[in-house]
C-alpha cells in the first residue's frame, strides 16, 4: 500500500521527459558520450591494472550520466524524497535534511576523492585531471539531486545567456576528456618511440 502511494505521488510530480532540450543540454549529452568513448579507449590501451580499472569505471559512469542527463532521473529522486517527506510528516523540516544531505555529499565526495587520490597516487600524472573532473561530477550530480532550491537557483544563474550549471558540468567533462586524450597520446607516443 505504501509503495503504491509513493509510486502515485512520484508519478504526479515527475515523468520521464527530455530534461534539458536546449542546445547546450544536447552539447552536454554529446560531451558525456565523447568522454565516455575516450575513457573506454584509454581503458583498452592501458596495461596498468589500477589505471585500467579507473578508466573503465569512469567510462561506465559517463554513459550513465549521459543517459541521465536527458531522462532527468535526479528529478525522480527529488520527487521521491519530497513524497517520502510528506508521507512521514517531515516536509516542513526538509531544509535541514537538504542541507545535511548536501554536507554529507560534500564530505563523502571529499573522502572518496582523497581515498582515490591516495590509492592512485602513483598514477596521478596519468589520471589526476580526470580524477578531479570525476570528483566534481559526482558532487555536482548528487547535490542537484538533493533539489535544494537555493542551490538550484545559484546553478541556474545566467552569465551572458550561459547557465552556471552548464559551465560547471561541461568543465568537469572537459577535464576528463582532456586527460583521456593525453593518456591516449602518451600511449601512442610510447608506441612510436619503441
Amino acid at each position: 500500500m505504501f509503495a503504491d502511494q509513493m509510486s502515485s505521488c512520484i508519478s504526479q510530480q515527475w515523468s520521464p521527459v527530455i530534461g534539458d532540450p536546449s542546445v547546450l543540454g544536447w552539447v552536454t549529452v554529446a560531451g558525456y558520450g565523447v568522454s565516455a568513448i575516450l575513457c573506454f579507449a584509454a581503458w583498452r590501451r592501458t596495461t596498468d591494472g589500477a589505471v585500467r580499472l579507473f578508466w573503465l569505471v569512469l567510462s561506465i559512469f559517463l554513459v550513465c550520466l549521459m543517459i541521465n542527463k536527458q531522462l532527468d532521473l535526479q528529478s525522480a529522486f527529488t520527487a521521491a524524497a519530497r513524497c517520502l517527506s510528506q508521507f512521514q510528516g517531515w516536509y516542513e523540516k526538509r531544509r535541514i535534511v537538504q542541507v545535511s544531505f548536501i554536507l554529507a555529499i560534500m564530505m563523502s565526495g571529499t573522502m572518496v576523492t582523497a581515498i582515490a587520490f591516495w590509492t592512485l597516487r602513483q598514477h596521478l600524472r596519468q589520471i589526476g585531471l580526470a580524477l578531479i573532473g570525476f570528483a566534481f561530477l559526482i558532487c555536482f550530480v548528487l547535490i542537484r539531486a538533493a533539489g535544494f532550491h537555493n542551490f538550484d537557483a545559484f546553478l541556474n544563474t545566467e552569465i551572458q545567456s550561459v547557465r552556471l550549471n552548464w559551465v560547471l558540468e561541461l568543465t568537469s567533462i572537459a577535464l576528463i576528456a582532456a586527460n583521456a586524450v593525453a593518456a591516449l597520446r602518451r600511449r601512442d607516443h610510447r608506441r612510436g618511440t619503441v
